[in-house]
């Protein structure tokens, strides 16, 4: 028996792992200190009323004979994906049902495509970047080519004719940092994926936080996409599911490369490896898309988005460097007084209890910054920012 070796090639500690430690041990010896997280992306606004509803009346239906379910389609309930075809008509974006498939979050269909590609696939990924796509791709030993964000493009790096790829991840609006791409720019990769025959990987869990109409919120507003780009998408800070656990991909029948169709090669590793998402679980997500769903989930965006407008006027109130808080849950920030971002970690820990994430846990243009997120409580969110102002 020889292991997978790749998995050594990976950093010791997943980055959120190593936060949760540090401020565990902080704790410990300093058991009264009152601590506000607004490090990790966790939700804290409960389920939308609507959805508790459909999952309740789901509870009964499973507990009567006549109406009980078993083991349902692997690519997801109909009802559902019909539901998700509804949505993305609304963004004037027409998709076909079997292009659908529910999952049981983003993050795991993010790692789980890569079954469908070659190890031989040349990978570009931004730098800072969600450590999933760097870590998925370590343990399966693609070659990756970090691509830079940094200040000088507003972390909306774009391609250029020395770009080697034939995988592409894109995060819009972006995880770490908060900015969004606009239609123009998508553009520009969509042409060169399609020129260089690659495929990207396109991230839009946060889509549903983007406000300004003139901003896409699927790649597939964008002319050709759908030969060149898979979506994925995710309930979790949509609809406060990141512990009820339910998403989507798109994986358009386009999508044909050496003559092989993408959606097959999809819909057969799923049929496979993946027994789908509760029917509970599923009812509970339908709800999220009827008219009472949107309103109310909208209603939980709004907050955490008043949550962001307060740091982010904050920050600008301090003359701090940044980027997002608009059209995101995410504000990333220049560690002031040239800390680097473990540096800042500490020492807001420690002189303010406040928990952010470092910015070099995303790669190494994230030194020297810092991740806040706005999932946090409105009086908590407003304490930190007080603390913050006070000690800088």
């Amino acid at each position: 028996m020889k292991p997978n070796t790749n998995y050594l090639n990976l950093k010791d500690s997943y980055l959120f792992s190593t936060v949760a430690r540090k401020v565990a041990e902080y704790k410990s010896k300093n058991p009264g200190a009152d601590i506000i997280r607004l490090g990790i992306g966790d939700v804290t606004l409960p389920l939308p009323g609507v959805v508790v509803e459909a999952m309740g009346k789901a509870v009964l239906e499973m507990g009567d004979k006549k109406t009980f379910r078993g083991y349902g389609d692997e690519q997801g309930y109909v009802f559902l994906r019909e539901a998700i075809l509804g949505y993305y008509s609304r963004k004037n974006v027409s998709l076909e049902l079997d292009e659908v498939f529910i999952s049981d979050g983003a993050k795991s269909d993010l790692g789980n495509i890569l079954d469908i590609f070659s190890v031989d696939n040349t990978v570009v990924i931004p730098d800072p970047v969600y450590p999933v796509y760097v870590d998925t791709n370590t343990m399966a030993g693609r070659s990756i080519v970090f691509l830079d964000a940094n200040l000088d493009n507003g972390f909306l790096p774009l391609p250029d004719d020395s770009l080697q790829a034939d995988i592409i991840y894109l995060c819009s609006p972006n995880n770490p940092t908060g900015a969004v791409y606009t239609k123009e720019m998508l553009q520009k990769w969509v042409d060169f994926a399609l020129e260089r025959n690659a495929v990207i990987l396109f991230d839009a869990a946060y889509e549903a936080y983007v406000r300004d109409p003139s901003l896409p919120t699927s790649i597939y507003q964008i002319e050709g996409a759908k030969a060149c780009a898979i979506e994925f998408c995710s309930l979790s800070k949509t609809a406060g599911f990141t512990g009820t656990r339910c998403g989507y991909t798109v994986v358009p029948k386009e999508l044909v490369f050496d003559g092989v169709s993408l959606n097959k090669l999809w819909l057969r590793r799923q049929t496979t490896k993946f027994n789908g998402v509760p029917y509970i679980v599923q009812r509970g997500a339908e709800a999220v898309f009827t008219e009472r769903g949107l309103q109310e989930v909208g209603e939980c965006i709004s907050y955490y988005l008043e949550n962001a407008k307060i740091i982010r006027e904050t920050l600008e109130s301090m003359g701090i460097e940044f980027t997002g808080g608009a059209n995101s849950p995410y504000i990333w920030l220049k560690c002031p007084g040239g800390m680097s971002s473990w540096e800042f970690f500490d020492y807001l820990l420690e002189k303010a209890n406040v928990v952010g994430t470092p910015g070099v846990g995303f790669g190494k243009n994230g030194e020297g910054h810092f991740r806040l997120t706005a999932f946090g409580d409105r009086e908590n969110v407003l304490t930190a920012v007080g603390r913050l102002k006070s000690l800088i």
